[in-house]
């Protein structure tokens, strides 16, 4: 792969259309623009990140989760580009001053493909057409088809959300810049060459990535049973430490808020980051914030300002291997020993305290059966939609969503679209109307 062509103006459902003249942002800011307007993603305020949405304590929702890695993204894309140009002359200028543009952008929208009450929700929609009545489905889909469903994966959903057409929208669905598109795509590979249910893009959008990978110059690495497998386009290694470094860090500072690890504990996870000498001159400083929580915030800024370098060191060392598609696991996964060390007593730290806390417990069985539920009636819908209560159910959906297709599968991925769609508020506000438990006022 090469950067000039890896970086690219062409939009996706407007190829033939040339870039605004005079237009005093980038492409790429348009990118961002364009995403942090729109609908899906103001929606994103409503939807769960790892703790139940806020009472009186404010943890992260999705919302604020992918402003801060947004944020991260960028500093990640300047830093990048600054060293690739300081080591490659040759290298466009304008060309590599796009990059935190771009992985900006795309950590933005990297979240917004996930279904209702996080990774639940997502279990929720893969048990109901592994293990429950959706699998009677399966003889009436392509073994393709029905691996998507069975292995239904929120960054395969965000690919579609932006390139898809909905019924009565435009083609190219946000019209998004191929560069942008590519760099989202986490896992480049189809359903039925997925590892533990991740995958980037479903049957119905295969086809579509590959012209973007083609376009890219983005190396093919497999086409088995249907499926294929692309290398990564190398932003998205930046994309993925933006995400890894915000929701394990970010998680630490939460769970102190809700009090499932003390203040002691949060700073000791926090200044493991460091080796012992730096950690006297950070708490040093730190004791210039008169509270304890502010001091936490300092650590929390500190220890992300080590991650964000350490990652950016480890990008550029091995630039050759990720231009090539030889470069194995993620930018965290070749931090420095001590970093690593560090970042993976967090980890553990967040499985086993807060991952199974009562409160992340809670919000996943009831955002399971609530999908679960939801998922079942409307695939009743669907499949019956003669009936009457189908009829009203169906009634309840916009009608871009092409719930009455004469293709099975195209109905079966709108149902997807609709109830992915759904904020937390909104898809417990439809389970207890249909149940009975609320009804519009007299």
């Amino acid at each position: 792969m090469n950067w000039h062509q890896l970086i690219t103006p062409l939009r996706f459902g407007k190829e033939a259309t040339a870039p605004i003249a005079g237009e005093s942002r980038s492409v790429f800011q348009r990118d961002y623009d364009r995403l942090i307007f729109s609908a899906p993603f103001r929606r994103l305020q409503n939807k769960t990140q790892v703790f139940p949405l806020p009472g009186s304590v404010f943890v992260h929702n999705r919302l604020t989760h992918s402003l801060e890695v947004s944020s991260v993204g960028r500093s990640l894309g300047n830093d990048v580009a600054a060293e690739l140009m300081r080591l490659h002359p040759e290298l466009d200028g304008n060309l590599m001053h796009t990059l935190p543009d771009i992985v900006s952008a795309a950590c933005l929208a990297h979240d917004m493909g996930n279904p209702p009450f996080g990774h639940s929700g997502e279990r929720a929609i893969r048990t109901f057409f592994d293990e429950g009545k959706g699998k009677e489905l399966q003889h009436r889909l392509s073994p393709q088809e029905w691996e998507d469903l069975t292995k239904f994966d929120g960054n395969a959903n965000t690919f579609r959300l932006l390139t898809h057409q909905f019924h009565g929208r435009r083609s190219g669905g946000f019209v998004m810049t191929y560069t942008t598109l590519a760099a989202i795509v986490k896992y480049p590979f189809s359903s039925t060459l997925a590892k533990k249910n991740k995958f980037g893009f479903f049957a119905s959008e295969q086809a579509d990535y590959q012209r973007i990978a083609h376009a890219l110059g983005i190396p093919r690495l497999e086409e088995r049973d249907g499926g294929v497998r692309y290398a990564r386009h190398p932003l998205v290694y930046l994309v993925e430490a933006a995400d890894d470094i915000c929701y394990q860090i970010m998680d630490i500072e939460d769970a102190y808020k809700l009090r499932i690890l003390s203040a002691e504990e949060t700073e000791r996870l926090l200044l493991g980051f460091f080796a012992p000498e730096e950690r006297e001159s950070i708490s040093m400083a730190a004791r210039e914030e008169v509270d304890v929580s502010s001091q936490l915030v300092y650590y929390r800024a500190m220890a992300i300002g080590a991650l964000v370098r350490a990652c950016v060191r480890v990008f550029v060392n091995n630039e050759t291997d990720i231009l090539e598609g030889r470069f194995e696991g993620s930018l965290i996964d070749h931090l420095p020993d001590n970093l690593c060390r560090a970042y993976r007593t967090c980890s553990d730290v967040a499985k086993s305290r807060i991952y199974k806390s009562r409160e992340v417990r809670d919000i996943e069985l009831a955002g399971y059966q609530i999908i679960y539920t939801l998922l079942g009636l409307m695939t009743d819908a669907v499949l019956s939609p003669e009936k009457a209560f189908s009829e009203l159910l169906l009634s309840q959906a916009s009608e871009q969503y092409e719930l009455r297709h004469s293709d099975l599968s195209v109905r079966l991925m709108a149902v997807l679209d609709y109830l992915s769609g759904m904020t937390d508020v909104f898809a417990l506000d439809l389970y207890r109307k249909i149940n009975g438990h609320s009804l519009p006022s007299v």
